[in-house]
């Protein structure tokens, strides 16, 4: 996997680097004892932003509208039938990743298809393993038609990530596994499939987008 910075980095990157470059150089004219401590935590931190927006080249193992794959990197963190409400309006199988500040924050499509439904909802900023933070907190919600069939996915913003970016809109036609936007600082992506779909994961499982099978339809 080549590892790449995502565009969506780059400006807070480069803010980041002239703001710790400048505060070193005041560190060390007037606190000169206190500069390599400084250095150090400078450092420290720069590469935590830095991998924040790591953007590594993905490319799913096998193109198949019958397999879901992850459209994120993260932790499993519910399995469960819900009702939806927004869309389906009736009952599908939920699956939600949760993304943590360590994890790639890009968001892939799942299926290849055509996007039917595209909505952006501004909300509240729960932490995102809150039951409500599906209905209640900023997202948007995206249902792909994938040739024979529907499913919904919803970007969430958490309490820490509160910038989602989104790249399609309804009637686009997407590729399984091209990026379909971004949540800064991590949050979480819920999937809602056909109630007869396969799982293929487990409740606090480690998933990698474009690499791991959440669901066969």
């Amino acid at each position: 996997m080549l590892f790449r910075i995502h565009n969506e980095g780059r400006t807070i990157l480069v803010v980041a680097a002239l703001l710790l470059f400048a505060l070193n150089i005041v560190v060390a004219q007037f606190l000169s004892i206190l500069f390599w401590p400084v250095l150090v935590l400078s450092v420290g931190f720069y590469i935590l932003v830095l991998q924040f927006f790591r953007n590594p080249v993905r490319e799913i193992p096998v193109a198949d509208n019958h397999l879901v794959y992850a459209p994120a990197d993260g932790r499993v963190c519910v399995i469960e039938e819900v009702f939806e409400a927004e869309y389906f309006k009736e009952k599908r199988l939920q699956i939600s990743i949760f993304m943590s500040p360590l994890n790639v924050h890009v968001n892939r499509n799942p299926v290849s298809g055509v996007v039917n439904y595209f909505r952006y909802h501004p909300g509240k900023y729960l932490v995102a393993w809150h039951p409500k933070s599906s209905t209640e907190n900023e997202r948007t919600t995206v249902v792909y038609d994938f040739g024979q069939g529907e499913i919904l996915m919803r970007q969430i913003a958490g309490a820490v990530a509160k910038r989602i970016k989104w790249y399609i809109g309804e009637g686009d036609t997407v590729k399984q596994g091209g990026e379909m936007g971004f949540i800064k600082f991590g949050s979480r992506v819920d999937l809602y499939l056909p109630l007869d779909a396969k799982v293929n994961v487990v409740i606090d499982q480690q998933v990698k987008g474009n690499l791991t099978v959440i669901a066969e339809l």
